[in-house]
């Protein structure tokens, strides 16, 4: 049975409504809140919660951004972390936060520095324990790729406090 153009170009379309749905829902806000909160649990932190105002400043930035998908802070009145996924691969939040989590290995809570020559201050953006609030976005870049932005509020990483209790003592 021979299926006409008509129907053909119907399915071609509910085929592309169903991965934009699939993509919008792997970067909805419970997405961007569980692994920030299951981080957060890990080191007995209390969880954040969604703030549209921050999303919405997120976007924002991640839309000024997507011409050229440049890791580049905003210097906005929030905290944020920014990921940028390569092309050619869909990425998620949960991409972005697990990159931002591992971290973690990088940490060193006792004296509240990275280990000499990483980065770990996503992570300690991420486990923050004075940010209570989290808005996020991500954006397809005209390269194809996937530009992240999460906006934190209260701010974190403030020179000379750890990020939880117990860091820096």
């Amino acid at each position: 049975m021979a299926i006409s153009s008509v129907a053909r170009a119907a399915i071609v379309i509910l085929c592309l409504v169903a991965l934009t749905n699939l993509a919008q829902a792997q970067n909805s806000p419970h997405d961007f809140l569980q692994p920030h909160n299951a981080a957060r649990a890990e080191v007995s932190v209390g969880k954040l919660s969604w703030d549209g105002t921050l999303a919405a400043y997120a976007r924002r930035y991640g839309e000024k951004r997507s011409h050229d998908c440049t890791l580049k802070h905003s210097r906005g009145p929030y905290r944020e972390n920014i990921y940028r996924g390569s092309a050619g691969r869909r990425r998620t939040a949960a991409d972005a936060v697990a990159r931002w989590v591992r971290e973690s290995a990088y940490y060193d809570c006792g004296s509240n520095t990275c280990l000499p020559g990483r980065r770990c201050g996503h992570y300690t953006q991420v486990t923050w324990a004075r940010t209570t609030r989290l808005g996020c976005a991500a954006v397809t870049c005209d390269s194809g790729a996937t530009f992240v932005v999460c906006s934190y509020d209260l701010p974190g990483n403030t020179n000379g406090r750890g990020p939880y209790p117990g860091c820096g003592d």
